[in-house]
């Protein structure tokens, strides 16, 4: 499909601002060492200013062209061949080649600027460079050697720095993978002994209550299990997976435990850590709901705050105060932020607070970045 009318004009303009911005950079490179090269040999020959920074100007735009194209070259062909390797998204194509061509581009680059140069003044010395003093040829091609010399070392540093930035940035996700991979190995047994925990009691005071709470773990093992390993899935998922544990949770307190949940349905496929609520809903259950003779409710609640997820989990349970917080709830919330840490850094974060109406009870909130949107 052809691109409208509208859209090769909008076209134009970015065009030409990339070419400006090109322009520039390679103006701040060159008009510094140009006009310090013809300060001194417009000094030293007595030569006119303008007339030798123009030559200036043309030599050492000729060599960095020269060395940009064949870096842009070089780099080129190294990622073709080498797409795996290394240093494939360097800027830097290796000593092997750009060292023979910097002085290559160092006498094109010298000779072609001095022609453009010709071209611009009007002079033809270039044309008959042995025709008088040849010390301001030499000292000009010392210089443009300089130039050269100082251009292919800056390339050089800055494709190094790129090829050490990569590296540290692969070492940086291998270390988050791994201790990704060990939370959640640490999630699965810490569920696992909490759910077998209210198992048990409930084995001595109600068998027949206590085979429905088995039929329901094994149920619900198999489909959290297989969550635990997938990393990440859809919100409604998640909302899925813990009204899985509250059903298992209701079979032992009964009517003393109620649910309500706000999952809006343009929020439903959202990609969320697996079992990130799951530590919370349990801390909920075990320190607030359950030491409380009368029970309570838990809330779930997802909302859409600007480009942020807000995950709430209340309880109205006996609250921070009386929460008994042990190493089960820290290791809970510890997980949970670590996770987070790992995942999104400083642009997520977990808050347990009172909750603030009379009905009393924490209110824990997740809070998550949310993807871009196509």
């Amino acid at each position: 499909m052809n691109p409208s009318p509208s859209a090769a004009g909008d076209a134009a303009p970015v065009r030409w601002r990339a070419w400006l911005v090109w322009l520039w950079h390679e103006l701040r490179v060159s008009l510094p060492i140009a006009l310090i090269a013809a300060v001194f040999v417009s000094t030293l020959f007595g030569y006119s200013f303008l007339r030798t920074l123009i030559y200036s100007l043309c030599i050492g735009l000729s060599i960095q062209l020269l060395i940009e194209a064949g870096r842009h070259l070089g780099t080129a062909w190294r990622r073709r061949h080498d797409p795996d390797g290394m240093e494939a998204n360097s800027r830097w194509p290796g000593w092997p080649f750009m060292g023979p061509w910097s002085v290559g581009a160092a006498l094109i680059g010298y000779f072609g600027g001095s022609l453009l140069g010709d071209v611009l003044t009007g002079d033809h010395h270039t044309r008959n460079p042995l025709d008088g003093d040849l010390r301001p040829l030499a000292l000009i091609l010392m210089l443009s050697l300089g130039f050269t010399v100082s251009a292919v070392y800056f390339f050089y540093s800055r494709g190094r720095l790129a090829v050490l930035q990569a590296a540290t940035e692969a070492a940086q996700r291998s270390a988050a993978e791994a201790q990704l991979k060990l939370l959640q190995s640490q999630l699965e047994p810490h569920m696992l002994f909490n759910t077998l925990a209210n198992l048990r009691v409930l084995i001595g005071s109600d068998p027949a209550r206590a085979q429905a709470m088995l039929d329901r773990l094994i149920a619900f093992l198999r489909a959290t299990l297989a969550a635990s390993r997938s990393g990440t899935h859809s919100l409604a998922d998640e909302f899925a997976r813990i009204d899985d544990y509250l059903a298992l949770m209701a079979v032992r307190m009964g009517p003393r435990l109620t649910v309500h949940v706000e999952l809006p349905d343009a929020l439903r496929a959202l990609p969320v850590p697996a079992l990130l609520l799951q530590p919370l809903v349990e801390n909920a259950i075990r320190h607030g709901l359950e030491p409380k003779v009368e029970g309570g409710r838990i809330d779930l609640r997802a909302r859409r705050e600007g480009d942020v997820l807000q995950l709430d989990v209340r309880d109205t349970g006996r609250g921070l105060s009386h929460d008994g917080a042990g190493d089960g709830s820290r290791f809970g919330l510890r997980q949970v932020r670590e996770r987070l840490a790992a995942l999104f850094g400083q642009r997520a974060s977990l808050t347990l607070q009172p909750a603030a109406d009379a009905e009393g009870g924490v209110l824990a909130s997740v809070r998550l970045p949310l993807p871009p949107q196509p």
